[in-house]
């Protein structure tokens, strides 16, 4: 396009020492744009699914879908310019790898920025966790609840805590934490993903199949009426959070193109698998959205699958919520892998001396490969589990947490410093033509998070008051 550009500074790219790059080498990667697409499918396709009916309901049969594709759109540019970051100087040939976000954003913005990319990512990855939970425990209590229903009638009072389930799928993940990374996930990977196939597929179904039965499309333009217009801003301000929650996966991005291998460039393999996984998300998404809303208009619940707007087949909505179960414990281990990674090498830099670090033990284990156990890996992954457990028992407000959480995280990390980044990487100059549009791109995209995230805390604070 004629793009103008300038020399700019690299702050840690020249600093990076040959035998990192040499480490590097001996690393064995095999991903293609298969194994990377599930990865994201397994990150993307997760709680916020279950939300989208609620979200189209919240925003009216134009707004919802017009939101759902927006999305789509800002995530398919935003996922290529982060794309472009895996390697330095050069987007393909390198020679250096950024094997994390934050490896990337210290090499191309700085000290800085690292501190402040850390701190949104660490805690997007941390609530990520606590979505999870909260929404696996929900899932475990539908399949109790919808067998109550159906041998006891459906005006039958089937009561269940989600504090249970929510601790046995923690106790879950302690165990699946042990996985040592990313590398060690293509199998979770692939198995999460086929199970949010098969329930976004259940989901879609029932609500066809309703809209088919009834005769009739529910819903209006202006989406489900509450009693203020007030209060229908904050619904709509928490549907753009949900919605804004189920789409971004930057902060897993860089891991999982670390995966790949190449010939063809990382890059190029990483953009076909992106387009290819926000395709079929988008697809889903849709059919999921809009079919719920048009199965029970301003009676959509919050969460299609366990809202118990659907009763029978009783065995399929236990089915769906068992591989909502299944997919979420991989997609709990796609989001915490990276803050786990970033623990071990920060300890390992700190305390290479440490043996409750770097030391290793083998164990063997009956009917298994010999397993390489760290004592600091066991130690801080079952702390970060049970904290994450322990936060959604105490906040299980499931549609106001995705808002606030796809709110709080969606401007910082998958907009703000991808387009940084991509300025740097590309020595893209200021005020040219490319640098304006993604500064105004960058801007509308802020302000839909701020907008989102004020509507989210008011939701939060006004289910704990009530």
């Amino acid at each position: 396009m004629g793009e103008e550009t300038q020399a700019f500074d690299q702050p840690l790219l020249l600093k990076v020492e040959s035998d990192n790059i040499q480490s590097e080498e001996n690393i064995r990667r095999t991903g293609t744009v298969w194994s990377a697409s599930a990865h994201i499918i397994t990150g993307v396709i997760g709680s916020g699914v279950l939300s989208l009916a609620w979200s189209v309901g919240q925003l009216g049969w134009i707004g919802g879908p017009l939101a759902l594709l927006f999305f789509a759109g800002v995530t398919m540019i935003q996922s290529g310019l982060l794309a472009d970051c895996y390697k330095s100087p050069d987007s393909e040939f390198g020679p250096i790898r950024h094997r994390s976000y934050m490896e990337a954003v210290r090499a191309n913005l700085g000290e800085k920025s690292l501190c402040l990319s850390g701190f949104f990512q660490q805690t997007g990855l941390f609530g990520c966790a606590i979505a999870y939970t909260i929404t696996s425990g929900t899932s475990m209590r539908a399949v109790q609840k919808s067998n109550c229903y159906h041998r006891e009638g459906h005006e039958a009072l089937c009561k269940y805590e989600d504090s249970d389930y929510m601790l046995i799928f923690g106790a879950i993940q302690i165990v699946l934490s042990l996985i040592p990374d990313f590398h060690g996930m293509t199998w979770l990977s692939i198995s999460a993903a086929v199970m949010s196939f098969v329930y976004s597929s259940i989901g879609f179904g029932l609500g066809l199949a309703k809209v088919i039965g009834d005769g009739r499309i529910k819903g209006s333009i202006g989406g489900i009426t509450m009693p203020s217009p007030t209060q229908k801003v904050w619904r709509i301000s928490q549907a753009i959070g949900d919605i804004a929650f189920a789409y971004p996966y930057s902060i897993i991005l860089l891991e999982i193109e670390d995966t790949l291998k190449s010939p063809p460039p990382e890059n190029q393999t990483m953009k076909k698998a992106s387009k290819l996984a926000i395709f079929i998300t988008t697809f889903f998404y849709l059919c999921c959205g809009c079919f719920g809303y048009a199965a029970f208009g301003d009676a959509t619940p919050g969460n299609l699958l366990t809202g118990f707007g659907f009763y029978e087949p009783y065995w399929l909505i236990d089915i769906a919520n068992i591989c909502i179960v299944i997919h979420l414990l991989g997609s709990f281990q796609v989001y915490c892998q990276p803050a786990f990674s970033f623990v071990d090498r920060w300890s390992t830099e700190k305390f290479p001396n440490n043996s409750f670090v770097t030391k290793f033990r083998t164990i063997k284990l009956p009917f298994l490969p010999p397993y390489r156990l760290n004592f600091l890996r066991l130690c801080f992954r079952t702390i970060y589990v049970i904290t994450t457990t322990g936060l959604a028992i105490y906040f299980p407000y499931f549609n106001q947490v995705l808002g606030l959480l796809g709110a709080f995280g969606f401007w910082p990390m998958a907009i703000y410093f991808p387009v940084e980044m991509y300025f740097v990487q590309r020595k893209i100059v200021p005020w040219s033509k490319r640098w304006t549009w993604l500064q105004i791109f960058s801007i509308a995209c802020l302000l839909v998070s701020i907008f989102s995230f004020i509507g989210s805390v008011e939701g939060i604070i006004s289910e704990k008051i009530s």
